[in-house]
């Protein structure tokens, strides 16, 4: 497992926004920064807008957990909380930036974040010289894009599957030629990785370099969470443990035998850790019912 649930700020973003903010230049950072997140990206932002000296203004959608919110602010940037999802709030920063003219850093459609997404994949690479198969967790797909760009430059038998969310499928959905039309988009305990629209870039990336896209649902997520938790004693959020769920429950198929997964955040309301109980347990419940009519 690659925890980058243990990186500063506590997921994988800090690598993109890093690189992209440290290639601004000055009249770029003079003019301020605007991000839209739906949490984790915001954190990244944050501080390296910080180190740079930039002043910082981040949309997030009200449904952001408090932990990222409060530790974005905490990071120096300004929040301004708009609309029930990433896409809307996403809408409100573009608003903003037209108005303002300040440089906007986008959270996965950007070469230069891919590219420092992409040094996940390459650190694994370099620690496991043995893996065959690597496990990413997808929303907007900068990290899934930057892996398969990463992995099938150096190893390209090495496979690359994206993990995502049913609750909101729409990279899987697009992979497979589903129709966008029967693509849902519900609310998801893995609300890092909830995305109605992916990138043109991202997009692209993956549809020529991934090797196979696979869901996962909200009981599996939940049980992943409380597996890492129990058994590996690390609190991982739901977009972090999509991976690990994808794992659990058999959904990688084909050859893998050195399996690598990327945990990709562990940004996650400890509140919440109820909710999760409760999703498996009324999980459980329903299985024994329907055992019981059987």
């Amino acid at each position: 497992m690659k925890l980058e649930n243990l990186q500063r700020t506590g997921s994988f973003k800090l690598r993109g926004a890093y690189n992209k903010i440290s290639q601004l230049t000055d009249l770029e950072c003079k003019r301020g920064i605007i991000a839209a997140s739906a949490g984790n990206h915001a954190q990244g932002v944050a501080l390296a807008g910080r180190e740079k000296g930039v002043k910082v203004t981040i949309f997030m959608p009200t449904t952001t957990p408090f932990a990222k919110v409060d530790a974005t602010r905490e990071y120096g940037a300004k929040v301004e909380l708009v609309g029930e999802t990433f896409d809307e709030a996403y809408q409100a920063a573009c608003e903003h930036q037209k108005m303002t003219g300040a440089t906007f850093v986008h959270p996965f459609d950007d070469m230069t974040i891919i590219e420092g997404q992409a040094t996940v994949a390459l650190e694994m690479l370099q620690q496991n010289p043995q893996l065959d198969t690597i496990v990413v967790p997808a929303g907007g797909g900068g990290l899934l894009a930057g892996t398969a760009l990463a992995v099938k430059a150096i190893r390209p038998d090495v496979s690359v599957i994206g993990v995502q969310a049913a609750a909101a499928p729409a990279i899987a959905s697009a992979f497979h030629g589903l129709d966008e039309k029967l693509i849902p988009f519900k609310a998801t305990i893995a609300e890092g990785i909830k995305v109605k629209s992916p990138g043109e870039y991202t997009s692209s990336i993956i549809k020529n370099y991934v090797d196979d896209m696979v869901t996962v649902s909200e009981v599996e997520i939940a049980e992943a969470i409380l597996f890492m938790l129990e058994r590996e004693k690390m609190l991982v959020e739901g977009a972090g443990a999509a991976g690990v769920a994808a794992l659990l429950n058999h959904h990688i198929t084909g050859k893998a035998n050195q399996v690598g997964v990327m945990v990709s955040g562990g940004n996650f309301d400890v509140i919440k850790l109820e909710h999760c109980r409760k999703i498996v347990e009324d999980n459980k419940r329903k299985l024994q019912k329907q055992r019981a009519i059987i």
